[in-house]
């Protein structure tokens, strides 16, 4: 019979090969938001909010100067970054517009707001907010019922802090 993990588990970090450090740095780091804690050299990095030892690991140990991966290869569709508000994603938002980072699209999924977009390598990102359970949408049988639906960016970055 399959366990069940506990229900504050939660994934704790990523970590993904990058073809330059340096670059990867500059978009997890500038772009993002998050703060370099520890490098180790030319090769990797590892970056947190607040005071967290890593949320995003990166490295070049097999990749550096290599090309994307294949588009539809198996692999990681995209890492999420939960932001604790709508002002706050709001500003992620401004930083990725200001950087003339194209986005891949942005939706509203009825229980979170988000916006997609990719990294230098090409790897999927998500930066998205949740909203209050209260309010997730339901059917009759009190079933998560999410949605995609289109995200006003506008008005997003309109609430950026």
């Amino acid at each position: 019979m399959p366990g069940k993990v506990p229900a504050d588990t939660r994934v704790g970090h990523i970590h993904l090969k990058v073809s330059d450090l340096d670059r990867a740095i500059s978009f997890y780091g500038d772009v993002l938001g998050f703060s370099v804690t520890q490098r180790y050299g030319a090769e990797a990095a590892f970056l947190a909010a607040g005071d967290y030892h890593h949320h995003i690991g990166l490295n070049t140990w097999h990749s550096k100067g290599a090309g994307p991966a294949p588009q539809r290869a198996p692999g990681l569709y995209h890492s999420a970054f939960l932001f604790p508000d709508r002002a706050s994603l709001g500003a992620a938002l401004q930083r990725v517009v200001d950087a003339g980072i194209a986005l891949d699209g942005a939706a509203d999924h009825g229980v979170s707001e988000a916006v997609y977009l990719r990294d230098p390598d090409g790897n999927g990102v998500e930066l998205y907010r949740d909203r209050d359970p209260a309010d997730w949408p339901r059917d009759a049988d009190g079933q998560l019922k999410m949605v995609n639906s289109p995200l006003d960016v506008h008005a997003l970055l309109a609430e950026a802090v």
